[in-house]
């Protein structure tokens, strides 16, 4: 069961935030589809589920991807999106420091660009490095990047929280960016 609530989550993640056209998902422009209509174009699609499956999903997700609405009859990633949606975040302030996880391999065009949201967004940081750490882990041997978030802050910058507790703004230009010590 365990590794099939992983592979329901990573398709309704893929879903719910890059392609929901792969199996005819309609999100409104807020990121929002039925509950119903997910179960139903999941089970269409050879992903056989139920509420309780997906509820399971919602509750279990370690990164807390994902979100119901109040009745629970809509639900949406809460972050990570490459398509275009409006996630009605409040700008936030955040903490003077905040941190990205990364690789080695990904230095050299963070030193000359900064950090680029690319295909997302934005840019995802995190207020500790143990979920940085996580994050820079899953693509080789982590690089935990220190962000000097209220000096960007006092720049003008803007930061959201999303409903995870990822912390977001449109990108962290070189200068904000304080690399480990042994790096």
């Amino acid at each position: 069961m365990k590794n099939d609530l992983k592979h329901i989550s990573k398709f309704m993640s893929l879903v719910l935030r890059h392609q929901p056209e792969k199996i005819g998902l309609q999100l409104d422009e807020n990121g929002w589809t039925t509950t119903e209509e997910l179960i139903s174009k999941l089970n269409a699609h050879g992903i056989t589920t139920d509420f309780s499956v997906i509820e399971l999903v919602v509750a279990t997700n370690d990164k807390k991807r994902f979100s119901f609405n109040e009745s629970k009859t809509k639900i949406r990633a809460n972050q990570g999106h490459s398509i275009d949606i409006e996630l009605n975040l409040a700008p936030v302030t955040p903490p003077d420091i905040l941190y990205h996880g990364t690789t080695s391999r990904f230095l050299e065009s963070i030193l000359k660009t900064g950090l680029q949201k690319q295909n997302r967004q934005h840019v995802h940081l995190s207020a500790d490095e143990t979920t940085a750490k996580a994050v820079g882990s899953r693509h080789g041997k982590p690089v935990i990047l220190t962000v000097k978030a209220q000096e960007m802050v006092n720049d003008g910058r803007i930061f959201f929280l999303s409903e995870n507790t990822v912390w977001l703004t449109d990108e962290v230009p070189v200068q904000y960016i304080i690399l480990p010590a042994n790096e």
